[in-house]
This record gives structure tokens, sequence and C-alpha cells, in this order.
């Protein structure tokens, strides 16, 4: 299948330009562009740096935007191990340095925030601020969420695919074949707005999941939910100390996700939008209203 462009070209005609790097113990595919200050943008699971494509030209005016597929997703490598959340936030801090971005804002939603925030506390010398959408994290009540209780079931927070993904074998076998058919239906019960699955989007994650490996990388990155946990707990012993912007969806985590994010770090603000768990599909263009101006603030 032919690759997808993420997005339109940025302004002033300048295109993303897209490429790899080896960092870290394994290759990470990534397409950058615009000017200003570097800002990376970590996409979450089961999605692809294409998760970016609306939001990405409302920020290269302005900045220098680097989006990574993470370790094991979408075109990046698929090694055996590694997918730790602070494992892969050192792939992110190499990839930066290997661009040569001394210095960055860091975007992180779902899993990608997780990322984002592990990022931020192993490499606090080069984030200046972290923005952390529509996230939970291992270790601060993320775990409860997987518990069959009336609570989690009304308030459509049971996340019951946590445990299934976390057992050996059985996930593999259960979905081989059908991708398509997982994928569609994490991606549009998850939103407000599913009709912002457009079938491009679904088409290109299908198309990563798809490739050999695929599946094994998106299970592994569940199956170091504990280790993510304990790291998370050690880390969030000394907070954060850089401004944390926390969004969230109405009817997925919402306030929670500012929650989270006072958790590990002193200046959190937040704000919640009319919206599911993917913001930057559903509601572009009020994250964009929200983002930029924090990170003219910070960056």
């Amino acid at each position: 299948m032919r690759h997808r462009p993420l997005c339109d070209p940025p302004p002033r005609g300048q295109p993303l330009g897209t490429g790899r790097a080896a960092v870290n113990g394994t290759s990470l595919h990534y397409r950058t562009g615009g000017f200003g200050p570097a800002l990376v943008l970590l996409h979450g699971v089961p999605k692809t740096s294409y998760h970016w494509r609306h939001l990405i030209p409302k920020l290269t005016d302005r900045y220098t935007v680097v989006a990574p597929d993470l370790r094991g997703l979408g075109d990046s490598a698929r090694p055996a191990d590694g997918y730790d959340s602070a494992t892969m936030s050192d792939d992110i801090a190499a990839l930066m340095a290997h661009l040569g971005h001394e210095t960055y804002a860091v975007v992180g939603e779902d899993w990608g925030a997780v990322v984002g925030y592990q990022l931020a506390a192993r490499h606090r010398d080069h984030v200046r601020a972290l923005v952390f959408a529509e996230a939970l994290l291992p270790g601060f009540g993320f775990e409860d969420h997987t518990a069959l209780t009336r609570e989690n079931v009304s308030s459509g927070m049971h996340l019951w695919h946590l445990g299934f993904c976390f057992q050996p074998d059985v996930p593999e076998m259960l979905i081989a074949g059908h991708e398509r058919e997982l994928i569609s239906y994490m991606i549009k019960n998850e939103r407000s707005h599913p009709d912002t699955a457009t079938p491009d989007a679904i088409e290109e994650y299908v198309r990563c999941y798809s490739m050999p490996g695929g599946i094994r990388a998106m299970l592994a990155v569940y199956r170091a939910m504990l280790v993510d946990a304990e790291q998370n707990r050690e880390a969030a012993r000394k907070k954060l100390d850089i401004p944390v912007l926390a969004l969230g969806g109405s009817a997925f985590i919402g306030e929670r996700n500012e929650e989270m994010a006072r958790h590990v770090a002193h200046d959190v603000t937040g704000q919640v939008f009319t919206a599911g768990h993917d913001l930057a599909e559903e509601v572009p263009d009020e994250m964009a209203a929200a983002v930029l101006p924090f990170l003219a603030g910070h960056l």
C-alpha cells in the first residue's frame, strides 16, 4: 500500500522532511518541518504519527515540529524489547539530540503522554514544557480502571483491553487476521465524534499494525505497564518543575487527566474539551487554540 502523507505542506512552502535515525539501540522513523523552537509530538496506541496530521499545519509556522513513530509502532523498527516508557523516552531524547535540538517542548497523547512524562522526568535539562493529553499514568490509578465495576462501566472507563493485552500468546492468536476490526473498534469507540476516524486514518493505522511485528509491538507496550508503574512512582518522587498543560476529553478521561498530571508536576493547568479520547483528530482547532498560547509563554 502506498504510504500516505502526514498532512498538507506546512506554511512558507516547506514540506515536511522524513527520515530514519538509529538511536538508543533501535531505528525511529520521523517527520519534521517548520520554523522556530523545537516541539516533539508523541502519539499513542493504536495510532502512529499520522494522528497529528491536522494539528501539525497549525504549528509549523512557529515551531520546528518533530513527529516520530514510537519504538515498534508506525514505520519505526520493532525490536524485541524496550517497550517500557523510560526506554521509549530515551529513544526520543536521543532522536532530538541526533536532529540537533538541545531544548524542546513535548506534546504527548495517550501512551505518548506517558512517554512524554518520562522524557521530561529523565531529561529535565532539555524539556521546557509538557502537554499531557488524554492519558492515565500507570502507578497512579490507571490499573484501577481494569476492574469490572459498575462505576467503571457506567463512566465508560472500564479498560477491559489492558488485561486482555497483558496475557501472553492468546491476544496474538485472536487478533491475527482481524487487525482492521480491532483498530477500527478501538479508534471509533473511544471518540465522541467517530466520523473523525476517517478512512485514510484507519487505512494508515491498519497498514502499520498489520506489518510483521506490529501487533506484537503494540501488545509489548501494554505488557510493560507494571514496569511503567514502578518507573512513574520513582520519577514522581521529584515532581516536574516545568509548566504542564493537561488536556482531556469530556467523554473519556476528562478532568482525571489533570489529576494525573498533578501527581507528577507542580505547575499544572487543565482544560477539558467536548470530545472523546483522540483530541488531535476530533477537535484539532480547539486543541491548537489551547496549545499555542501555552507554548508561546514557555518556549
